[in-house]
């Protein structure tokens, strides 16, 4: 049985809806992404909330995730005064600097607390050291990703 392009296009972007949920993220967001993934854009706001068939307010809230994410732009189009969407340059590296900088902060959270802890609280200090070096071995994979995929 074939599919068509359409159901496959479909059935990305409403997959990528469902691994965003799974991170704890809305599901809009991801088939926001999946579209600008594999669609030809840029999308305007009216486009995305058509063709997702979700609200102008949902397209809103989601899009601005993106963007704080760095994942997506928005952009202008000349005379036109709708603001549009589009897949950003370098987004997966984009991603991997926001969980660095939540890499950083959890890294001081927890040196912060090892340090003002008793000294006798041994097996909390131990838990809080091991955390600290896993926060600390997952910011050095994700920053040696982050350079291996920058394209520019």
């Amino acid at each position: 049985m074939n599919k068509s392009a359409k159901d496959t296009v479909d059935h990305f972007i409403e997959q990528m809806g469902m691994i965003t949920q799974s991170e704890g993220m809305p599901r809009i967001s991801g088939q926001i992404l999946g579209l600008l993934l594999i669609e030809t854009g840029p999308f305007s706001f009216s486009e995305i909330a058509e063709r997702l068939e979700v609200s102008r307010g949902s397209v809103s809230t989601n899009t601005r995730l993106l963007e704080n994410l760095g994942v997506i732009e928005r952009i202008a189009k000349m005379g036109d005064r709708c603001d549009y969407f589009q897949l950003a340059n370098d987004p997966y590296v984009k991603l991997l600097h926001g969980a660095s900088q939540r890499m950083e902060k959890s890294i001081t959270v927890v040196r912060e607390a090892i340090t003002d802890l008793p000294q006798d609280w041994k097996q909390s200090q131990t838990r809080l050291q091991d955390l600290e070096h896993f926060y600390t071995e997952y910011l050095k994979i994700t920053t040696t990703l982050s350079q291996r995929l920058k394209t520019d």
